[in-house]
């Protein structure tokens, strides 16, 4: 896998309705509202070999893509993700005692490592995580003995010969079907789900808990963190983000809302409510000011492939943090600086309140987060070269180099560059996913999926 300074990247394929206008805000306009606010992607997750690609929405909708086989003839040579399967996850529901909504949106899907022909995802909403099991059928059973070929029984005096069932093959039919449901255990709205590297748990983080779950049993689970202050009145912080790290069963991590991660080894304690380590970095007396607590808050935190560094993104910048040193991160990576001056306007469209993801190369030497105007931004780590690109439908021809972007911050704007005062903050990458093993990436701009690969591959 190349390293990012050195990759083109071009266009692959864009999936999703055409039209460009709407928006993720609670209250757009009335001309943002021409697509269905439930098409809105609210999660992207490729996985383990790349092969397949899910996506959730504000609907409650997991629409899975499968990558065709490669082929000499087919162009481009390496195959394209097509739609495999469409579910229905999450309905919304209504919980009477609190007389609460609570939305089918997506907030989390991850993949189960394939043990058999089928696969396995994890999916959570607010409340419930649920268990989906996609396998494919091709044949179906044929030529019974007491059925005709309609399913209706036959009449026993009109057998007269004794037949031998068989497979008949009919057209490819996947389905979606629920093993499990963990309900019942989050008072608050569930924002994280990670699976264990013992492929046998996996936890579910809220607003002020953590719990732990076997994936076999559903009406039991495991508290492993509380920060529920007995007086609601004194909470100060809520959790964020939570994960387990890739190979180590015991160790997980957690971040919040007062920018500070920490780790915590299941082994020391079945309550992890005092830390291992915690990860935080001194403020800068001098960027002090009214937002600085918004803004220090962890949107997204992501171990690496190797299990060596995690990355956190904060509003305004991507940290990679050293598991062995938690006094201040390795690397810090700005992702929008040119935005600290319009902090006063985000918080009054509530933008500053967006939770931006973030995600690993394969190699662990490359990072990408988004940002608003449908940009999106790489960072090499070996280089410290970084990159803005847009996911655009003006850069939808087959093969089409992204052209690098750049925002003028003020003075005299060049010819290629774009005013932040022309920014649109309703247009905003929040989620985003990279292949495991090769240069290819999945980018959610709002109700459309892009797909975007390395030029040299294609």
């Amino acid at each position: 896998m190349a390293g990012g300074g050195d990759i083109q990247w071009c266009f692959s394929q864009v999936k999703g309705t055409v039209e460009e206008d709407v928006t993720e805000g609670e209250a757009p306009p009335h001309h943002y509202l021409s697509v269905d606010p439930a098409d809105i992607i609210s999660t992207v997750e490729f996985n383990q070999d790349g092969e397949l690609l899910a996506t959730g929405d504000k609907g409650g909708r997991v629409v899975i893509f499968k990558r065709e086989p490669e082929s000499k003839q087919s162009m481009p040579r390496r195959g394209e993700y097509n739609v495999y399967s469409t579910f229905q996850s999450h309905e919304p529901e209504f919980d009477y005692l609190k007389s609460l909504e609570i939305e089918e949106k997506i907030n989390k899907i991850r993949w189960l490592p394939r043990q058999n022909a089928a696969y396995s995802l994890l999916s959570t909403n607010d409340k419930t995580v649920k268990l989906w099991k996609i396998t494919e059928r091709d044949k179906r059973p044929d030529g019974f003995n007491l059925k005709d070929d309609e399913g209706r029984i036959k009449d026993p005096n009109a057998i007269t010969q004794l037949r031998v069932p068989f497979f008949k093959p009919t057209e490819l039919i996947v389905e979606a079907s629920p093993r499990r449901v963990y309900a019942n255990a989050h008072t608050y709205h569930i924002n994280s789900i990670s699976l264990n590297s013992d492929h046998e748990t996996f936890l579910s983080g809220d607003d002020l808990r953590i719990n732990l779950w076997h994936l076999e049993i559903t009406d039991q689970s495991f508290n492993i963190v509380d920060i529920k202050p007995a007086n609601m009145e004194e909470l100060t912080e809520v959790i964020t983000a939570a994960e387990f790290h890739p190979s180590m069963c015991n160790v997980f991590v957690y971040s919040s809302s007062k920018g500070t991660i920490r780790l915590c080894d299941m082994r020391q304690r079945a309550l992890c409510d005092q830390h291992s380590k915690m990860f935080e970095e001194p403020e800068d007396p001098s960027n002090r000011s009214f937002f600085s607590e918004i803004i220090s808050s962890i949107s997204d935190v992501k171990f690496s492939h190797s299990g060596r560094y995690l990355i956190s993104r904060d509003y305004l910048s991507v940290k990679v943090w050293d598991l062995q040193m938690d006094s201040r991160p390795i690397e810090t990576y700005q992702v929008h600086e040119y935005l600290r001056s319009k902090l006063c306007s985000l918080y009054e469209n509530d933008c500053i309140f967006d939770k931006f993801e973030c995600a690993w190369n394969g190699t662990d030497t490359q990072i990408m987060t988004g940002s608003y105007n449908n940009f999106f931004r790489m960072f090499d780590r070996n280089t410290k070269r970084d990159l803005t690109l847009e996911a655009s439908r003006e850069n939808t021809k087959p093969k089409c180099i992204l052209k690098p972007r750049r925002v003028c911050t003020g003075g005299k704007r060049k010819k290629d560059e774009i005013s932040v005062d022309s920014l649109d903050f309703n247009k905003k990458i929040l989620h985003t996913a990279w292949h495991p093993t090769e240069n290819i990436i999945a980018v959610a701009a709002t109700n459309n999926l892009y797909i975007f690969q390395d030029k040299d591959k294609v």
